[in-house]
């Protein structure tokens, strides 16, 4: 199937938790982004390719790299480079300033991008639940980032307190986590997901009609 219709799907029939038993059995068993990293708006669903981005603390000014001068470092550049059902994944600063704001939720918008999770802090939230951009984060701060850090490149491996996001992972996030399907793991584990969903609708019905938990399990191997 395409991206598109994969994407559907998921939002459609699938949730968080399902894909992450099924990741858990086939030995991906870190993948769940840290759990304080929730939706600005309750009952978003998330589904995307990642377009990672590299943060860091870097104060304005100070020091003598190609960045130094440059406010923001290559963060306009990672923005503008934002493909059709991309998410834009930030990570590598500290929690001192927002890592995202209502301009680049327009931007990224015009892009069509899906949307974007920050290991940190985002700003001017009625902007951007006005918008209607699906955005994931730690919670809302308005000190700015321009004069405190810098992305430092995009398009590059990243890691998220031990969970590793390569470019073009596939992301999938509602209320109850964030979760980074490895690219080589992503067929089988919707594939595994949609079964146990099904088979899971099995198992509520075998239950609301006697069927004890310990026979459903032995039944139906799933609960």
């Amino acid at each position: 199937m395409t991206d598109k219709e994969l994407f559907f799907i998921m939002k459609e029939k699938l949730f968080t938790a399902v894909i992450g038993d099924v990741l858990d059995v086939l030995g991906y068993r870190r993948q769940f982004l840290p759990q304080p990293i929730k939706p600005l708006v309750s009952g978003t669903k998330l589904a995307g390719r990642a377009m990672t981005v590299l943060e860091a603390d870097y104060l304005d000014g100070h020091g003598h790299g190609p960045l130094t001068a440059k406010p923001f470092g290559l963060m306009f550049e990672a923005l503008d480079d934002l493909k059709e059902d991309e998410i834009y994944i930030a990570s590598g600063a500290s929690f001192e300033y927002a890592l995202w704001g209502g301009l680049m939720s327009t931007r990224a918008l015009q892009l069509k991008a899906a949307g974007a999770i920050l290991d940190g802090f985002i700003r001017d939230t009625d902007e951007i639940k006005r918008l209607g951009f699906p955005t994931f984060s730690r919670g809302a701060y308005a000190q700015d980032q321009g004069v405190r850090g810098k992305v430092l490149d995009y398009r590059v491996p990243i890691s998220v307190e031990g969970v590793d996001v390569q470019p073009g992972d596939l992301i999938f996030a509602d209320d109850e986590g964030v979760l980074i399907i490895p690219q080589e793991a992503e067929s089988q584990a919707i594939e595994d997901a949609l079964i146990k969903v099904a088979t899971e609708n099995d198992v509520s019905k075998a239950i609301k009609n006697g069927m004890s938990t310990q026979d459903a399990f032995a039944t139906f191997g799933v609960m």
